[in-house]
């Protein structure tokens, strides 16, 4: 009878345990669903080699930048080709661009700048505003920044109407215009990629004639470019851009211009970032870079340069 009893009691308690935890189940409340982690450093500094990337500077933080581009290292057209590029040190002995920039961070998302670039005297201005911010869930699976730039040439007005049939003298005539949509998406900690829908629209152009199909020059150009970052090591990473411009005038022009391409090696330095890389373009501001590129990769005409980034936390 005992056992009967204390049978009984267990097989009770037992019901009741497993009737209560059902019951405690039914009252739990579901755990909410945490908000998807933004996806961070696609890039490491905000530009490639030549392009502009998604990433922008910190709230209250100020990016002091110095951007250089030496000559040709060697240029296959010239008679003494060699001896030339000896001369001149292989391009060291010159510079086609140095551009030195200051780019502040109104929020995490949203950069205005300034800088002053030496090709054809440009002074600029520049807004960048990150809208999309690609999430780990994939719920956004890409980040999208605006950038626009407008440029202001100081040059002497001989200098700038050179070669035309002088105009009446127009302020409007010094300005110039990029506007880009950057797209790019980190597909894992070591590899990011990035296209860039790029238009172009300067106010002044001189009048010029492509002999072999009779397209002339046009204010506006549309350009399509992609880059990206392999990174290597914790430190090391290799970079590369290039720019596809759909412009009548400059296919096939016997003047000879080209899509700019961009290769290097990003080096990170504590609070430091350094590019060491090569171009065949000789402009650094937007504007500038995609409708003068009269140099090729193929004839040696290639330009050693390198970025220098410090932060400052303001």
């Amino acid at each position: 009878m005992i056992k009967k009893i204390i049978t009984c009691l267990v097989v009770s308690i037992s019901l009741a345990t497993f009737a209560q935890d059902d019951l405690l189940d039914l009252v739990k409340e579901e755990p909410k669903n945490e908000p998807a982690k933004s996806v961070y450093a696609t890039f490491k500094t905000t530009k490639i080699v030549n392009a502009q990337n998604i990433e922008t500077v910190k709230k209250r933080n100020l990016d002091f930048r110095v951007t250089h581009r030496f000559g040709n290292i060697y240029n296959s057209t010239s008679k003494n080709a060699l001896n030339e590029a000896a001369h001149s040190a292989f391009g060291l002995d010159n510079s086609t661009d140095i551009r030195i920039s200051f780019d502040y961070g109104i929020t995490d998302k949203l950069t205005i700048g300034i800088g002053r670039s030496k090709f054809r005297e440009m002074n600029d201005g520049t807004i960048k505003w990150r809208f999309l911010t690609q999430k780990e869930n994939n719920k956004i699976p890409v980040s999208v920044c605006f950038y626009g730039n407008l440029g202001y040439t100081s040059m002497t007005t001989d200098n700038l109407y050179a070669g035309t049939i002088r105009p009446k003298t127009n302020e409007a005539h010094r300005v110039q215009y990029a506007s880009q949509l950057l797209i790019a998406r980190k597909f894992n900690s070591w590899f990011s990629l990035q296209i860039m829908p790029t238009y172009i629209h300067r106010n002044f152009i001189k009048q010029q004639l492509n002999a072999k199909n009779g397209k002339e020059d046009e204010n506006s150009m549309f350009s399509l470019g992609f880059g990206g970052r392999l990174k290597l090591t914790k430190r090391f990473a290799l970079v590369a851009d290039y720019f596809y411009n759909f412009s009548d005038f400059q296919k096939n022009n016997p003047l000879g211009y080209y899509n700019p391409l961009g290769v290097g090696i990003e080096i990170e330095t504590g609070g430091h970032v350094f590019h060491i890389n090569y171009t065949n373009g000789p402009a650094i501001l937007e504007s500038s870079l995609l409708t003068s590129t009269q140099d090729s990769w193929t004839k040696g005409q290639i330009k050693l340069g390198f970025n220098i980034s410090r932060w400052f936390a303001l």
